[in-house]
């Protein structure tokens, strides 16, 4: 990624410009942190700001993205051709959505479309398109993990990383993020720096999910709370499966764990339990699992919410960088 930078800060290789402003939402890590939730957080407060947004990403675990195709996104496009988060924002945000490899190529798709801003979610490595706007997440439990790059580690770049985006948004308050607001140890206190060196103060994300609807469709939702003091089945193919499990934990389920891989492409038996307990998955799951509804299965959305203070400073600082434009990847 290093030496990518320099190259796109050399000119050897170029950004693409588009005609619109860009808006990338990342991580450093891999596996899930909540860029998704916040991308439709950020869809819906463009639209109330007045702007037509779309968005673009590559629709990891799809067939389109495997054979670098570039693809439109439909309320009913098949999850195993788009992949499963493009689904998923497609049907939450009701904006156009389009998935490739190449971002700039499924940005063109939406252009036509009147689309005045793109949001690009999973975008903060891919340097070919260029943008007005950097949003890395972190999540507030697991933080940057061993704080080595990958193999040894969970980083696609060091967390100095941090002090070249536009804001850093940490995904609930987990044990991580306590640790590094204290700052305790030398280490911590280095990764505090870096949190901080650019943006400034982190903005605190928290997923908020208190109903239940039925994976078959219908307008038949229930309280999770109704469920509390219950064995359930919890399965989740997400990037961090703990996080759902200790969601349902702590509205007084009784879980009983079934973690898959991330985008696994699930098969009836996967859901099939020799006994009735309810069954329970993440909204992302259930974008796949539609076929197989029935009786006591059910999935969890899950809304991305700030305090109204932090809420409103984000979309200030977003605004103003849409109004300027966009600007040259750095360099070392």
């Amino acid at each position: 990624m290093r030496a990518r930078r320099r190259a796109y800060a050399r000119g050897w290789l170029r950004s693409q410009q588009l005609e619109v402003p860009v808006v990338v939402i990342g991580n450093l890590n891999v596996g899930g942190s909540g860029k998704t939730p916040l991308a439709i957080w950020l869809v819906t407060q463009l639209r109330a700001a007045g702007y037509q947004p779309g968005v673009v990403l590559r629709g990891y675990g799809g067939a389109a993205a495997r054979a670098r195709l570039a693809l439109r996104v439909e309320p009913d496009s098949d999850p195993v051709q788009v992949g499963d988060e493009a689904l998923l924002l497609r049907r939450r945000t009701d904006e156009p959505v389009a998935v490739c490899r190449d971002r700039v190529r499924a940005a063109n798709l939406l252009l036509a479309e009147g689309v005045d801003v793109i949001v690009a979610d999973d975008g903060l490595q891919h340097l070919a398109l260029a943008r007005n706007f950097e949003i890395a997440v972190i999540d507030g439990e697991r933080g940057f993990g061993n704080g080595y790059l990958l193999p040894a580690g969970p980083l696609r770049e060091p967390p100095g990383r941090l002090a070249s985006v536009d804001a850093v948004v940490v995904n609930g308050e987990g044990r991580y993020w306590r640790e590094l607001a204290a700052a305790g140890g030398a280490g911590r206190a280095t990764e505090r720096s870096a949190v901080v060196a650019g943006p400034g103060r982190p903005f605190t994300m928290r997923l908020r999910g208190e109903r239940l609807a039925p994976l078959g469709g219908g307008n038949a939702v229930i309280a999770l709370s109704s469920l509390a003091g219950q064995r359930v089945h919890a399965l989740a193919g997400i990037g961090n499966p703990e996080r759902f499990f200790a969601q349902l934990r702590a509205a007084g389920l009784e879980v009983i764990e079934h973690a898959f891989p991330d985008h696994h492409r699930y098969r009836a038996d996967d859901l099939a339990f020799e006994d009735a307990l309810p069954l329970l998955m993440t909204e992302k799951d259930a974008v796949k699992c539609s076929a197989f509804g029935g009786r006591h299965r059910w999935y969890l959305p899950v809304t991305a919410e700030f305090a109204a203070a932090e809420g409103a400073a984000l979309l200030g600082r977003l605004c103003r960088a849409l109004e300027t434009p966009n600007r040259a990847i750095a360099g070392d």
